[in-house]
């Protein structure tokens, strides 16, 4: 049987017979039909709305007389967005993922300590620090180390706060960021069964005259004196074991 030209907006071509699809006809793309009630009087049925606009989109497309395929929108690429509840008034809000782990009190290090990357650190916890002092933070560390300054800035201000802070290695703790590892509230240090910690000693980078290598020098082999005297503090052992 032929099919009309004018019975619908696609036609079968070389002879073939292709199901038809009219103007006038429902499309349902695999979505139910809801009841505008379902979720209650008053309030609006976002599934409903949705294969609305879904089924325009698509009659839209299939009125034409080339068939067009529907554009697909890709998620942003960037940092994700996840809904938070606000505990003080109850509402529910769109906020990046790191923000919303600040606001639970998680601080996560996962890249090279940086004097930038520091400064956001110190920050954030000295702002839970004032906000609620007896609640814990938790810091979720997951990276190679860094700097020596801004490491040691951080470690200062863990030991500064009146909150306790607890520690979690995922992946790996390098360098510095083993020895903020072991900064951690005693009780409160954790590491994951697949992690791997490892540690050396403080290395620098010194130009110069004879002079300014050796004050260099000097200083290296004081913090590494220092760091070695915090861990066995830390963990209860010899230094000449650490």
């Amino acid at each position: 049987m032929a099919v009309s030209s004018t019975s619908s907006c696609l036609h079968s071509r070389n002879g073939i017979h292709q199901p038809t699809l009219s103007c006038a006809s429902k499309v349902f793309v695999g979505l139910r039909v809801q009841s505008p009630n379902s979720y209650g009087i008053g309030k609006s049925n976002l599934n409903v709305e949705f294969h609305n606009k879904v089924y325009k989109s698509i009659e839209s497309r299939t009125c034409n007389s080339k068939p067009t395929r529907a554009r697909v929108a890709m998620m942003p690429i960037g940092t994700p967005r996840v809904p938070y509840r606000n505990p003080t008034e109850g509402t529910w809000q769109w906020v990046d993922l790191w923000n919303a782990l600040y606001r639970e009190r998680v601080i996560f290090i996962g890249q090279h300590i940086d004097e930038e990357f520091s400064n956001q650190i110190l920050a954030t916890m000295l702002y839970l620090d004032s906000v609620d002092n007896s609640k814990k933070l938790y810091m979720y560390i997951n990276g190679p180390g860094g700097d020596l300054t801004p490491s040691m800035a951080i470690y200062d201000t863990m030991q500064s706060l009146q909150s306790p802070v607890g520690t979690h290695c995922v992946g790996y703790a390098y360098n510095l960021a083993g020895f903020l590892l072991a900064a951690g509230e005693k009780g409160n240090r954790f590491a994951m069964p697949l992690s791997r910690i490892a540690l050396q000693s403080p290395a620098g980078a010194a130009r110069g005259q004879a002079d300014d290598i050796r004050n260099e020098t000097d200083e290296l082999l004081r913090i590494r004196d220092y760091l070695f005297k915090e861990l066995a503090q830390k963990t209860g052992q010899p230094v000449d074991k650490v």
